[in-house]
């Protein structure tokens, strides 16, 4: 009797430690699993509001001018991305600008009318030719600043960069 109670004694700790062995792998599991799905959700936000940013600007009525097409593809870029706190800022007639998150750049965008043949180069060419075409560029520099803080040895699996090209034709 007395030597089952001793050993019963030893063994209430057991769990405890356990745990304090455990813990540490599924906090990292579970931040791990909301860090990576949050950079997806957002990755998915950034690819929708680039393709939106094109067909806004594309959808324009013809005779529009090309700096207001930017402009739209702007504003619908800036309301896809502003759940997250992310905005792309292209003012006036300029086709580049930056993306920028509570005051700091975090990656750059660029939106402008092209001709369709040129579109799909480094460098599109933007001459009288027709047909024209929105392309609408957005790329968000993640390893240097991602969205939410960064849980050491995460760094691995998370992408340096999150790059989305959009092309539409000007109806």
């Amino acid at each position: 009797m007395v030597c089952g109670r001793a050993r019963r004694r030893d063994s209430r700790g057991a769990a405890a430690v356990e745990f304090a062995l455990v813990a540490p792998l599924l906090f990292l599991l579970l931040f791990g699993i909301i860090s990576y799905g949050y950079m997806l959700s957002y990755r998915q936000a950034l690819s929708q509001g680039a393709a939106e940013a094109a067909r806004s600007a594309a959808v324009l009525t013809s005779g529009t001018t090309a700096t207001a097409q930017n402009a739209a593809a702007v504003a619908a870029l800036n309301q896809s991305l502003n759940a997250y706190g992310v905005s792309c800022s292209i003012s006036g007639a300029a086709t580049s600008g930056n993306l920028v998150r509570n005051g700091t750049t975090v990656g750059s965008c660029a939106v402008g009318v092209y001709d369709c043949s040129s579109v799909s180069t480094s460098t599109p060419s933007n001459t009288s030719a027709t047909p024209d075409c929105i392309r609408v560029v957005v790329n968000h520099y993640y390893a240097s600043n991602p969205l939410i803080p960064s849980f050491p040895g995460l760094g691995a699996v998370m992408p340096a960069n999150l790059s989305y090209t959009a092309v539409a034709q000007v109806s």
